[in-house]
């Protein structure tokens, strides 16, 4: 099951938790887990109608008595000392976290220490943990998101008037897709930043799915927009997660990175090669090119995953007299493969164990480990490596049961 936020008017914590509700998980199955958390509260549901749609409207109303508001140290113990599942507890800890470096940078205040106003209320802890309850309820294994539109104008809030998108907003969205909108005022919290960045691993067009269920959330806002101040979730199959189920076929995204050079001493480049693995990178080629002025130059493509993008770019830059380097987004399509160890006539070996479309295994030696038995036997690599194979395709040695680190 994978979920698609469509944030087509902003998002915050009751509209993510409203869309929920409105998927169908239970208010009761809520309140039951977060009173694990916190006591004297109680979600109040109501249906609403804006641009004829209906949506749900959650309120969390207050028992008197209790605390309105908490520094950063308090939230972590409340989560901590909970019984909430492990993946809840990770997420919501990784939500909070966000919104207090971004408090503590715009505040320059200790992030331990940091104190929440409007976010650290009872109202703001249901939405952002009863959210990750949700996704954990539905079975939700991977979540992608619309690029977030930003409101503008100003609100008052505790610190006097501000402008919208408000500061720790604007932080906890740093490096994230966003887009104009003609709402007047605020229509994405830093509650609502959070979750999704917690919990989106891209933003952009929906995904490949067979769609299910949709679930419509309510804000509060008169915004002013065009649009009616709600956000969606839509459920769905996995297109892409079935072709990988029945052919044994990985699919994700990677970025590739590329760079031309005509004036750089050779040397660099093996010291260059080393260091871009050692900083994650998934492979590193060097290719031979004619360059203007018919100069001989070398292309440098790297492989990477989008975290470690920027990191690469920085390496290359740094270490190269390039003065400049392209780079794109694509899909990459690779066999099953794991790590493993097999018995073999020198013993109990790492290799790689692929699967095949067909669910046929292959056994691939780590090249480092060939390198090492062939300087300790004194024997040629490539018979090392063809012995090796062998002896893994025979089956005359049996395959260690094997979860080494």
């Amino acid at each position: 099951m994978i979920a698609y936020f469509d944030i087509f008017s902003g998002i915050s914590g009751d509209m993510t938790l409203g869309a929920f509700i409105d998927l169908g998980v239970p208010v009761e199955w809520i309140e039951k887990k977060l009173s694990t958390v916190l006591k004297g509260f109680q979600l109040k549901t109501k249906i609403v109608r804006k641009n004829h749609l209906k949506a749900i409207d959650v309120v969390v109303k207050v028992i008197e008595g209790q605390k309105l508001s908490r520094n950063y140290n308090d939230i972590k113990a409340l989560i901590a000392k909970s019984s909430l599942p492990e993946n809840v507890k990770i997420n919501s800890l990784t939500a909070f976290k966000k919104i207090a470096e971004a408090e503590s940078h715009i505040h320059n205040k200790d992030i331990d220490t940091i104190h929440f106003h409007e976010i650290g209320g009872v109202d703001s802890i249901i939405d952002v943990i009863g959210s990750f309850l949700c996704v954990e309820y539905l079975g939700i294994k991977k979540i992608y998101a619309s690029a977030i539109p930003l409101g503008s104008g100003s609100i008052n809030c505790s610190h006097g008037t501000i402008p919208v998108p408000v500061p720790a907003t604007l932080a906890i969205l740093k490096d994230i897709p966003v887009k104009p909108s003609d709402a007047k005022t605020e229509i994405v919290t830093p509650t609502g930043a959070a979750i999704i960045t917690t919990l989106a691993t891209s933003f952009g067009a929906i995904p490949a799915m067979n769609m299910g269920k949709t679930g419509y959330g309510a804000g509060k806002r008169e915004t002013g927009s065009s649009l009616p101040n709600l956000m969606r979730i839509v459920l769905g199959e996995d297109l892409n997660l079935e072709t990988e189920k029945t052919n044994n076929i990985q699919k994700e995204n990677i970025y590739i990175v590329k760079t031309n050079i005509d004036d750089m001493n050779p040397e660099i480049s093996g010291f260059l090669m080393e260091i871009l693995f050692e900083n994650r990178a998934l492979d590193v080629c060097y290719i031979p090119v004619q360059m203007k002025k018919n100069r001989p130059g070398l292309q440098i493509e790297v492989i990477c995953k989008k975290e470690d993008l920027k990191t690469i770019i920085n390496i290359i830059l740094t270490e190269t007299t390039s003065i400049g380097v392209r780079y794109h987004e694509c899909k990459r399509s690779s066999l099953l493969r794991k790590k493993t160890f097999v018995k073999t006539r020198f013993g109990e070996i790492q290799v790689k164990q692929i699967t095949n479309p067909d669910n046929s295994i292959n056994y691939v030696p780590e090249y480092e480990v060939v390198k090492q038995l062939a300087n300790k036997k004194n024997i040629a690599l490539r018979n090392v490596y063809n012995q090796i194979l062998s002896d893994t395709n025979s089956h005359d040695y049996d395959l260690a049961p094997l979860d080494k680190n």
